[in-house]
């Protein structure tokens, strides 16, 4: 079956046909996810509040885009907002606890196979581009990441973020130009 008729089915409460909308877009929403935040857990938050978002307003879609582009869409405006939320919740923490220190050594797991100097350059460079996106707006992070990391063309982007392609352009132009500055010296 395709997507339209699993979304006609599941908009009739059939649960398979649900699961099975998310079996084939999981993958591509939790890459979005894993791109756009740094933690894994953040990811899978992003993850669950997509599909929950997704299962709540299936009623209301009504085929007026493909139904890719409504969960990518949906994916894209939870990132933007998590972004947002989680902020006001580290400045809540950070007021709350900022004399307390943790204690608690925190382990990496390496891999056995790689040398101590190749997991070193691969570390600061992966901190380097996390420090990089860091510095982006959280409009100019989505965009850059849908570009570069996901490979999505301009104009579906402009879809998913709905607003016209221009406006995408402009923030993906800005994005690589402070991601150029930002990373010179580090690579």
């Amino acid at each position: 079956m395709d997507d339209v008729e699993l979304v006609r089915k599941a908009q009739q409460g059939d649960v398979f046909a649900f699961e099975q909308l998310v079996f084939r877009h999981d993958k591509k929403v939790l890459s979005i996810a894993a791109r756009y935040v740094t933690s894994a857990d953040d990811a899978k938050d992003i993850y669950q509040e997509v599909f929950l978002r997704v299962y709540r307003g299936l009623k209301k879609f009504r085929f007026k885009s493909e139904f890719s582009t409504w969960v990518h869409r949906i994916t894209v405006n939870v990132c933007l907002t998590h972004r947002s939320r989680r902020r006001r919740t580290m400045q809540t923490l950070l007021l709350d606890d900022r004399n307390e220190e943790d204690s608690e050594g925190h382990g990496e797991i390496r891999d056995p196979a790689v040398g101590p100097d190749h997991q070193a350059v691969n570390a600061d460079i992966s901190s380097s581009i996390e420090k990089a996106l860091g510095t982006l707006s959280p409009k100019q992070k989505i965009v850059f990441t849908l570009r570069h990391f996901e490979g999505y063309k301009l104009n579906e982007i402009a879809v998913m973020m709905n607003c016209v392609e221009g406006t995408v352009k402009r923030y993906l132009f800005t994005a690589t130009r402070r991601m150029r500055d930002q990373l010179k010296d580090a690579i």
